[in-house]
């Protein structure tokens, strides 16, 4: 049994839609999205949780029932929607409902502190 994230940013085009339809409230992946989810996040109330990668093991074990899984046969299983119930679940909110982005202001941040060692 594992449950690991995928690599969110390929699936930005789609998110927001996805999230809009399905009443998606929040969504678990890696490496962050990008400025349309988080839009969308602010618009129907949700936010991105941060799993590590190479956890999924770790992941799998917090689920404690998975009530549906939606489009699994267009996307496959790795890429289809799934629901979970979890118990002390370890992930980072990294994006939320009210517009913040922790991806936007470490990179921000970096940039700042990157510009004044050159």
């Amino acid at each position: 049994k594992a449950a690991g994230p995928t690599t969110s940013i390929r699936e930005e085009p789609y998110q927001g839609p996805l999230m809009e339809q399905y009443r998606i409230r929040g969504v678990i992946g890696k490496g962050g999205m990008g400025p349309k989810t988080l839009e969308y996040c602010r618009k129907v109330g949700a936010v991105y949780f941060h799993a590590i990668g190479g956890a999924a093991q770790v992941l799998a074990e917090r689920v404690v029932d998975v009530p549906g899984v939606h489009l699994a046969e267009k996307f496959g299983s790795p890429e289809a929607i799934w629901e979970f119930q979890v118990e002390r679940f370890p992930v980072v909110v990294t994006m939320d409902s009210h517009g913040n982005s922790l991806h936007a202001q470490i990179q921000a941040e970096s940039q700042e502190r990157l510009g004044g060692l050159l």
